[in-house]
């Protein structure tokens, strides 16, 4: 039985032609490659670069050995001219006075001591606290205690809300001895204080405080103890 083919499902028709395309291509591509691999690299070498690097070299020069200038001129040697004068020739003999010596020209000026400082004035002024001879009280410190506790009278409202302490008081003791410029330092009360005010105006004349040998005012200090019993 034969067999029939149709001419579109006919694989034979174009095998020919397939193969000699394939044929020219794979020649072709042999060609190339024979071509590619056999060509010459020329480098080319560029002067230019040179050319310019020549030109910037700098040139050294070694300046010629230059003898050195002359030395200056020796300066010139001055001679002094000695003069010498015989003995024989006798000289004017000429006298120097001066102001020291002219004992007729001096002067004798008195001596004036400088003014003394008026010592009496400023120690009528100046009031002291601390001096060589304190004040003290007429018949000394025990003295002043019993003129307290005779002239202190305790102040009734002080006694009804039980107030008590030490009221500190300061006062002067003039050059003559008066006490002068009462004022309380430290106080607990005013009736207190008051009555502390009160006692100290009320005393003799004190020895005043002395300062090289002189009376002076003194800033005195007495504390006065209020006690309940």
């Amino acid at each position: 039985m034969e067999i029939k083919k149709s001419p579109k499902a006919d694989l034979e028709k174009g095998k020919t032609l397939s193969i000699l395309m394939g044929a020219v291509v794979a020649l072709a591509v042999m060609f190339v490659g024979f071509e590619w691999g056999t060509r010459d690299i020329q480098v080319v070498k560029y002067e230019g670069v040179a050319d310019i690097i020549a030109e910037e070299e700098i040139e050294i020069t070694i300046p010629d050995d230059a003898p050195p200038p002359p030395p200056p001129p020796p300066a010139p040697v001055v001679v002094e001219e000695l003069n010498i004068v015989e003995d024989d020739v006798e000289l004017e003999q000429q006298e120097i006075l001066s102001t020291e010596d002219d004992q007729t020209s001096a002067q004798v000026e008195a001596y004036v001591p400088p003014a003394a400082v008026e010592e009496e004035e400023e120690s009528s002024t100046q009031i002291f606290t601390v001096v060589e001879e304190m004040p003290e009280f007429p018949g000394g410190d025990q003295e002043l205690l019993k003129f307290i506790n005779r002239s202190v009278k305790y102040p009734v409202i002080a006694q009804e809300n039980g107030i008590q302490g030490r009221v500190v008081c300061t006062f002067t003791v003039n050059q003559d001895g008066s006490v002068v410029d009462t004022e309380v330092v430290r106080g607990i009360d005013p009736s207190l204080d008051k009555e502390a005010l009160r006692v100290i105006g009320t005393m003799p004349k004190w020895k005043p405080g002395k300062q090289r040998g002189k009376p002076v005012r003194v800033r005195y200090t007495l504390p006065i103890v209020f006690r309940l019993q």
